[in-house]
């Protein structure tokens, strides 16, 4: 079974959607902070992934190589709350699964689209 680079971009850009929608709506509205301002914790989580955004729209494989790493930062974020945070864990569970998304997209969106 031959994975096409369309495939690939799609799945990226699902996680990436899919992690940018989750992170806005964890921390407005479905379990906001009390201990810091809501525009600061925006600010620090959602930022991040804005820098690559148009690239990887685009397609561009220097974008989508560097939407993967910067996923990693989200899935290590994601692992620590999911076992830490009991209130808040299937927030952190799904953003493991949409940095997983993004991650194995771009990578393999790269991977095939240099081939």
């Amino acid at each position: 079974m031959k994975i096409s680079p369309t495939y690939c971009h799609t799945v990226a850009l699902a996680g990436f959607f899919g992690l940018f929608v989750l992170l806005m709506l964890w921390h407005t509205v479905l379990a906001p902070a009390t201990r810091f301002p809501v525009a600061l914790i925006l600010l620090l989580t959602v930022t991040p992934l804005l820098l690559p955004m148009r690239g990887l729209l685009n397609g561009k494989p220097k974008s989508c190589a560097w939407a993967a790493y910067i996923s990693m930062l989200y899935f290590v974020h994601g692992s620590i709350e999911t076992y830490s945070n009991p209130d808040e864990r299937y927030y952190a569970a799904l953003e493991v699964v949409f940095s997983l998304m993004l991650f194995l997209g771009a990578i393999g969106y790269v991977r095939w689209i240099k081939k």
